[in-house]
């Protein structure tokens, strides 16, 4: 049974009243893994679901491997679901040290508190970080 607002499977989406600076899709997620001289850094970004599993894995065991204390930068996150608090839960329960969350948007604060996930992390505000990047000295 179809309601008035139902489309036909086979007919496009009325995309006419899109906002061609947002956007109909959401920007593909990513990790990138930063080792520096005194911390580990995981930079997230873009939507953060189920589609990054096996790269949340890969970022997990390569932080775990090198043992410096773990900051999670999540400034650039657009979307977070179960996939992205079960990797910061993780990651919180494998580290040695306590995980840093760094510039956190609203969305993965609404999440922080309604799973309590933020008692098991350092929530920073600002830039307060212990990342230095590692000095380059190959000319």
């Amino acid at each position: 049974m179809r309601d008035g607002n139902s489309t036909i499977p086979d007919e496009p989406a009325d995309v006419s009243q899109v906002d061609p600076t947002v956007g109909v899709v959401g920007e593909p997620g990513a990790v990138q893994v930063i080792v520096g001289t005194d911390a580990t850094r995981i930079v997230l970004s873009g939507e953060v679901d189920a589609d990054l599993g096996a790269e949340l894995q890969e970022a997990t065991a390569e932080a775990e491997q090198v043992g410096l204390p773990i900051e999670v930068d999540a400034h650039h996150v657009t979307f977070m679901d179960s996939s992205g608090v079960a990797f910061l839960a993780r990651l919180s329960i494998r580290s040695q040290h306590r995980v840093r969350l760094l510039r956190v948007p609203p969305t993965v604060r609404f999440l922080l508190e309604v799973t309590r996930i933020g008692e098991l992390l350092d929530v920073v505000e600002g830039e307060d970080s212990q990342f230095q990047p590692l000095d380059d000295t190959t000319n």
